[in-house]
This record gives structure tokens, C-alpha cells and sequence, in this order.
């Protein structure tokens, strides 16, 4: 089997695998607990969340695990609007684009119906977000800026660092102005806005140093970086005004309650120490090598076919195609009997029939979004493998497009 999916999921590195088994049995107390059995298991915890903070550049005590980006997501946006309305804040307002995951859309959605302003940016025909667009959007009121780092389908890379900085100013100018003149007035002191980034299709190929992002706050998940399913984390800037969502536990500093995924938190924590910047430069460049051969040998044999990832502003292992009259539902299964396993999109959104919000964001037409695969490489996949699938997808396509009556040759 070719696995050519790996924005869904990564296979576990046998590394990880190895660190994390004598925490399902040897060491598996409750991290909680006081007597030896506990120690044992916090002390793994206490070990991936230095890794972690490694990672990131910031201290231990800024990492909150969570289950997975989705949560991690769902407390950044929540937590903050809470902890506003908590100051008193009455009129809140929150800026997002219009290709982000679902985990930032939904509750965005879910938070416009409790009387919470937002602003969905819209992106260009490569789906880059507009720094000017971010500018234009930030009112007195905005509160929080939460942008993805990475593209899940097209793979295309959004300039974080230069949003952040621009919002690092914004605050430091109404600071400053506050200084000058609101504070002798006895005014209150200007909210920061924070700047939230879903790094979870970043984190294998890019730099996550939350200073140089200038970041606030950042979403990430395991099983994207050859790590387990069901873990992930919040970073949380010291000082970050932010309340939490799930209550009844008291544990990461009462950020996130719930019995900790001990073997999930190790395993997120050495899958993080395996990224190195030897091994991502070494892995990007193979992976980079392999997506092109891919791309090529694609767009030479197959007519009648649209590139929408932009390999020169995306990770190196995006490639997202449109084969105009060939259902990607279709594609997908005919690749599945060949032995080659790729995606139509988002894996969170499979089973829906809906055209990809990501898509029509950057102006694809509906009924050609239909016709979307994406292929997402990983470090494992040879040039053996793009071989079969060029050699392949060819004689697929031809005959879904000849069973297509609508579509014109």
C-alpha cells in the first residue's frame, strides 16, 4: 500500500513507539497521584513538556496538553472571548479567514450566535491571506487574530510572522498612546489583541519558535508529526488573558482538566525532539524532490488538469490538482483498488458532499472543486511510489472523464 495521506495522519515513528510503551504498563499511574507510581508517570509528562517547550522556545510552564489541535483550537477561541467577557467587555471582536479548519470556523460560527462579532478575511487565488486585509480589520474591540500557519489541503504557507508583527505594533502603539494620554485621564488600559496560530500542518516542516512567529497562542497535534492520535497542545503566552472551557479536574494549572494521556504526552514529546533542524531540512529537501517528480509527471501526462498548490509558497509536501470531469470521490476509490491511498481534502470532512470552503474561498467554481485530490507526502514515500502513482492515474482519469457525459474533452 502507498500512502500518499499524510496531511490526514503520519504513521508513528518507531521511535516514539518505543518511548512511549513502558507507559502503558510499567509506569502507568495517575500523574496526579503522590505515591511512586504517580511520580513515575508525571515524570514523563515532565519530560515532554520540557521538549515541548524546546520545541517552541518558551518555558514549560506555556504548554497546556490538550487531545489535539481541535481542542487546543476550540480553548484559544473560547477562552479568550471568556476571559474578556469576564473584564467586562461587552461588544467583542474577532478576526479569522475564511480557509481555516473547521475547529476554528464552527466555534467561530458558534460564537457569532452569542453576540460576538467576526471577521472572516478572505484569501487571494492561492489562498495567502493579505497582511493590508488584516490591518483594515482590526477595530478597538478586536480581542483576538487567529490565522493557520498552513493550509491543510493546498499546503499554502501564510506569512504569520509578519501578521504577528503588525499586531505586536498595533498593540504597542495604543500602549503607548494610553501612556500619553489615558492614563492621566484614569482611562482604562487598551486590551491586547492576540495572535493565534493552528500550526498543526506546520510543525514538520517549519519554524514553530513562538518568538519569531510572534505568536500569543499555538495549536498543535501529534499524530501530523509521526506521533499518537487523541494529544496535542495549547501554548499560552505568559500573560495571556485567557479562562478555561473544561472544568472539573484542575489539572495543567487549571487551563485543561482531565486526567492526563500520559502515553499520548510522551509520545508528542519525543515525536517533537525527532524534529531537529538537520532532520527537517533533510526531510524537506527528499520530500520537496519527491512532490515535484509528482507534480511533473502529473501535469505532463494528464490533461486538462489545475495545480492549486503553490510549490514555491507551501510545504514540501502538498500537491492539490483539479482534473476537470473526474469526481475526486472517484479518483480517491480508483487510487484505494490500486493500492494508493490519497484524500479529496480535509480527512475531518470526509463523508460530506459539500464543496471544500478552502476551495471556493479562492474563487475555484463550485462544480470544479468536485473534481479536487490532494496528495500530502511524507518522510518514508520513495521514488518508486511516484512512479506507480504517474503511471497509474492516467488511465483513471481518462475513464472517469469518459463516463462523465457532461464533461467536454
Amino acid at each position: 500500500m502507498i500512502y500518499f495521506d499524510h496531511s490526514a495522519t503520519t504513521p508513528i515513528d518507531k521511535k516514539v513507539f518505543k518511548k512511549m510503551l513502558p507507559y502503558f504498563d510499567k509506569n502507568f499511574g495517575n500523574p496526579s497521584s503522590l505515591h511512586s507510581f504517580g511520580q513515575k508517570a508525571i515524570f514523563g509528562v515532565d519530560e515532554a513538556r520540557q521538549k515541548a517547550s524546546d520545541f517552541l522556545g518558551c518555558s514549560t510552564e506555556e504548554i497546556v496538553f490538550t487531545s489535539g489541535s481541535t481542542e487546543a483550537n476550540n480553548l484559544a477561541l473560547y477562552g479568550i472571548v471568556k476571559a474578556a467577557r469576564k473584564d467586562g467587555l461587552k461588544k467583542i471582536h474577532i478576526i479569522t479567514s475564511q480557509i481555516e479548519h473547521d475547529a476554528i470556523l464552527e466555534p467561530a460560527h458558534d460564537l457569532e450566535t452569542a453576540d460576538i462579532e467576526v471577521t472572516y478575511l478572505p484569501v487571494d487565488k492561492n489562498g495567502l491571506v493579505k497582511i493590508e486585509d488584516v490591518k483594515m480589520a482590526i477595530k478597538e474591540n478586536t480581542v483576538l487574530v487567529s490565522l493557520m500557519y498552513v493550509n491543510s489541503e493546498v499546503g499554502i504557507v501564510e506569512p504569520i510572522k509578519e501578521i504577528g508583527g503588525l499586531i505586536k505594533k498595533t498593540n504597542e502603539k495604543r500602549d503607548s498612546a494610553w501612556q500619553k494620554i489615558g492614563s492621566a485621564k484614569k482611562l482604562p488600559r487598551p486590551r491586547p489583541i492576540y495572535f493565534h496560530t493552528d500550526a498543526t500542518q506546520a510543525v514538520n516542516f517549519f519554524d514553530c519558535k513562538v518568538d519569531s512567529l510572534n505568536v500569543d497562542l499555538l495549536s498543535l497535534s501529534s499524530h501530523k508529526i509521526y506521533g499518537p492520535k487523541g494529544v496535542g497542545l495549547l501554548y499560552i503566552r505568559k500573560g495571556v488573558k485567557i479562562s478555561p472551557v473544561q472544568l472539573g479536574g484542575h489539572h495543567e494549572r487549571n487551563f485543561r482538566s482531565g486526567t492526563l494521556n500520559v502515553p499520548g504526552i510522551v509520545g508528542l514529546g519525543e515525536a517533537l525532539s525527532l524534529i531537529t533542524p538537520n532532520t527537517r531540512e533533510k526531510n524537506n529537501k527528499k520530500i520537496a524532490s519527491l512532490r515535484n517528480q509528482l507534480i511533473k509527471g502529473i501535469m505532463k501526462n494528464i490533461p486538462d488538469t489545475i495545480l492549486t498548490t503553490t510549490p514555491e509558497n507551501s510545504t514540501p509536501a502538498h500537491a492539490h490538482f483539479i482534473f476537470n470531469g473526474a469526481e475526486g470521490e472517484s479518483v480517491l476509490i480508483s487510487l484505494d483498488f490500486e493500492g494508493i491511498a490519497v484524500s479529496t481534502g480535509s480527512a475531518c470532512a470526509s463523508g460530506s458532499l459539500k464543496s471544500s470552503h478552502v476551495l471556493l474561498a479562492m474563487g475555484i467554481e463550485e462544480e470544479m472543486a468536485h473534481y479536487a485530490v490532494r496528495f500530502t507526502l511524507g518522510k518514508d514515500n520513495t521514488v518508486e511510489e511516484i512512479d506507480k502513482v504517474v503511471k497509474s492515474l492516467p488511465k483513471i482519469i481518462k475513464k472517469l472523464r469518459d463516463m462523465n457525459p457532461v464533461y467536454k474533452k
